[in-house]
């Protein structure tokens, strides 16, 4: 007699059915996680973009494409990487959540004048509360 189990097709029918949005919620908050209290750019980048952007931010291919931050023109619209950092696209997730408006200001103004960037516009973390808009949980 043949026994068949549903159980394997019906976990991952169950799969299918949460929203993708929860994924990339779970993947910024496992990167960016309780570990990251600095506000220091050069500290948040280790800990939380390195993983995925590499060291010398050039970003990487693999099962994704990870774009490289390093000489990246898209970054002279300081408004670009704080839209990315807050929201997120496509294969990254979003970290409005899990970083204050002083630590996104700190690690898009690192990003912006290191790895052959040398945008000298600072964002403020008022700039950054624009983007993001009202949020009381992540105060400055």
């Amino acid at each position: 007699m043949r026994t068949i189990s549903f159980v394997p097709s019906l976990m991952l029918g169950a799969l299918a059915l949460l929203p993708a949005t929860q994924a990339f919620a779970d993947a910024a908050a496992s990167v960016a996680g309780e570990a990251t209290k600095s506000t220091d750019g050069a500290v948040i980048y280790q800990q939380v973009c390195q993983g995925c952007h590499m060291a010398n931010a050039k970003g990487g291919a693999g099962a994704g494409v990870i774009p490289a931050l390093a000489g990246n023109p898209k970054l002279k619209s300081s408004g670009y990487p704080v839209y990315m950092v807050l929201n997120g696209n496509g294969g990254m997730p979003w970290f409005g959540p899990m970083l204050n408006d002083t630590q996104i200001a700190a690690v898009v103004n690192y990003v912006r004048t290191n790895f052959g960037n040398s945008y000298t516009d600072m964002v403020k973390p008022e700039d950054v509360a624009a983007v993001r808009g009202p949020n009381p949980s992540m105060e400055k």
